[in-house]
Formats: C-alpha cells, structure tokens, sequence
C-alpha cells in the first residue's frame, strides 16, 4: 500500500466537485492511510458529513467551535503528516493567500506546520481571473503545492479550465510531499525550459506548441530534493517555482548563450526546451505587410544544435536531453542518445492522449547511456520529473562508483 501509516487531513470545500472527494477519501484509506476529514458549511451542502465519517471511521470537522470539536483547529493539523484540501474553492485561494482565518480550514492552513496541497475545482473561467492567479503565485512562493485544474466540461455547461484534477495526480502529490528527498544536496542543476520563438518580423515569429511545463517541473523536483537550481526559460505564462533562480530568453541564440556561459558551474544539465530547428535567415525590420507577400519566400536557416555543444564541451557534468516524437519513440530516441553523446534520453509520444504539448500529464521511455529502458506510463510531468531525477541519482552513483 502507497500510503502505509500516512496521516491525512482531508479538507472537502463548498465546490459541486466535492462529491469526488469521497472518491479521493477512499482510495487514501485503502492505500493505508489514516484519514480524517474537516469540511466547510458550504462543502457540507454538497456532501453530507456522515458519508466522509463512515468511509473515514472518524468524526467529520465541520466548525470551529462545537460540541466535541473544541480547538480542532490546533489538534487535527499537529497530528497529520499531510493537509490536502480538494476541492479548494476560488475563496478558499485568497483566504490562504491573506492570512484569513475566518472558518475551519482557513485557519487550519495558519495552525500547520506539515505540507500543504491544494487541488482547486471552479466554474466559469474563474481559474484564469488575475486575482486567483496572484493568489496561486502567493501560495507557490510560500512552498505550497498548488496542483493544476484540468480543462473539460463544467458544472455550468461550459467548456474550460477548472475541473478537479485526476485522483492519481493528487495522490502522486501526496506520496511526494511524504517522502521528500534531499539527493541532490550539493548538486546544481540547469534546466531548459519552454519553447523559443524566432522572429520573421516585428509581430511574427516561428515557434511550437511547448508549454515548459515538464522543464518547470524538473526544476520543482530538483530544487525540492535539495539542489541548487537555474532555469533558462523560453517565453511561458507559468510561475517560476519557488527557490529557483530563472533566466529568460526568447531565441534559440540567447539560449545557446544563456546554457553555454552557464555549464561550468553546472553538475546536471537537462535540456528539456522546445528549441526551434530553423529561423528566418533575414528577418524584416519591419512589418511584412499582407498585400505585399505575392511570391514571398521565407528563406530559412539552421539554428545552434544547443544540446550538442553542451555534450561536447562538458567535463564531468551529467547531460540529460529529450526526444518528442510522433513514430517510433524508443528508437529514435535511443539513436539520439548516441548521436549526441548524452548519459539520459527522456522520449515522449506527442501525439499520444494525455501526452502531447501542453498536458499536465505525459508518457515517456527513459533511456541511459548503459543501455536501460524504462518505460513510463501515462503520469503527472511532476510526477515523471521525479522519476528523471530518480534516474539521474542513478547515473551519478554508478559514476562514483565506477
């Protein structure tokens, strides 16, 4: 069982999505763990206390003060080793992010001292509002871990970002946050991140569809197993997590810089960046206009091969790079292992479900330098981030060790 001997504090919220916290709840408990519950009035209405106490075989906080629940407020979070709250309200985000103390959960959060998740659930596009994305930004800074709501259908019938996010996602969550690791204490750790953008003009570029999302959760599981880390950052709209240090670039030119003047002081070095193949070989100065693009050709050149010259003007540190495919992923990845001289190859179907460009969730083939093939199923990039991790502590103890 994943969660042997974990204690759980599950906190449910007012959200139509609560009801898939029963769900959560027993999973947590088949998997071992001791769970209690706290919920809100308003999460409560959803959801009634009782079916959280029979699935939990304990008594369900619903207030602060109450017959029985005295100063539950001190003795549910000194006795867990984890708080998830899922759903968390768009409310429940600014109370956390404030310091609002003004009912049960709320002043939980101000009261614990072990690890926080958040797994947001809300309706009609409130998840992209400035004021809940500062709030989001907040509790990341604070060491927080606020997990990503998934795109689909909504309680209001409309189609967007909001949705609770997977249950497998919130557990991986919460074996990470467990069973932290500090293996990387002394290393540093640059990460490329993102995709690089390649003008034609003043107001068009070349690009891809790279999020950066697999290169900002590396550099999450690095720096929270202990290493000191530089992210070298395409143009993205994600939050830089919290203790890493981000350089931003936009072009394939100023990457190439950014990584190169950055290698010396580098241990390990992950190229997970989209870097576009090709640029404009003369860029306009100014806007191409469309009236005048009859017969227009756009003449275009190579850019740097970023992970080559990484490889090749190393000295001892570890070069991890990735392969996004379509076809074929463990072959071709596998030859560009040795075509580049590197120690871990990460292979991703792109085209594959739940995999592509873009997705909080991804598959991959892990592949090293000796030959090993590991196959990743279908998982969170924070989760797979650690599992890239995991295989560079394994290259570089069977470094020392040969």
């Amino acid at each position: 069982m994943k969660l042997l001997g974990a204690r759980i504090l599950l906190g449910v919220s007012g959200s139509i999505a609560a009801y898939k916290a029963v769900g959560l709840l027993r999973t947590l408990v088949q998997e071992g763990a001791e769970v209690s519950v706290a919920m809100t009035e308003s999460a409560a209405r959803f959801v009634t206390p009782l079916t959280f106490e029979v699935l939990s075989r304990h008594p369900v906080a619903t207030r602060l003060f109450g017959a029985g629940q005295d100063m539950v407020h001190l003795t549910l979070p000194e006795q867990a080793d984890v708080i998830v709250i899922a759903p968390a309200t768009a409310n429940q985000l600014a109370k956390y992010a404030i310091g609002l103390a003004d009912d049960l959960l709320s002043t939980m959060t101000l009261t614990a001292t072990c690890p926080l998740i958040l797994a947001p659930a809300m309706d009609g596009g409130m998840w992209d509002h400035p004021a809940v994305q500062g709030n989001v930004r907040v509790l990341r800074q604070r060491g927080v871990t606020v997990l990503e709501p998934e795109e689909g259908p909504l309680a209001s019938g409309k189609i967007g970002r909001g949705r609770l996010t997977e249950e497998g996602v919130i557990v991986a969550a919460i074996q990470a946050a467990l069973r932290p690791q500090r293996d990387c204490v002394g290393q540093r750790v640059l990460i490329s991140a993102g995709p690089t953008q390649e003008a034609i003009d003043p107001v068009r570029f070349i690009s891809n569809r790279s999020s950066g999302k697999m290169g900002y959760a590396l550099a999450e599981a690095a720096r929270a197993r202990g290493a000191e880390v530089v992210l070298v950052t395409g143009p993205t709209s994600l939050p830089v997590p919290s203790g890493v240090e981000p350089v931003q670039v936009c072009t394939a030119e100023e990457m190439t810089k950014a990584m190169l003047s950055r290698l010396s002081w580098s241990t390990v070095v992950i190229m997970a960046a989209a870097v576009a193949d090709f640029r404009p070989k003369r860029p306009s100065l100014k806007k191409i206009k469309k009236g005048g693009t009859a017969g227009q050709h756009l003449e275009l050149e190579p850019t740097d091969d970023i992970l080559t010259m990484l490889a090749h003007q190393r000295s001892t540190q570890l070069i991890v790079g990735f392969a996004a495919e379509t076809e074929a992923v463990a072959e071709q990845a596998a030859e560009k292992l040795q075509r580049k001289g590197l120690d871990l190859i990460v292979g991703n179907n792109v085209a594959e479900p739940g995999s592509g460009f873009g997705s909080d969730t991804s598959a991959a083939v892990l592949i090293d330098r000796e030959g090993r093939t590991t196959p990743i199923p279908v998982i969170s990039k924070r989760a797979l981030a650690d599992k890239i991790m995991d295989a560079v502590k394994a290259l570089r103890v069977k470094g020392k060790s040969s």
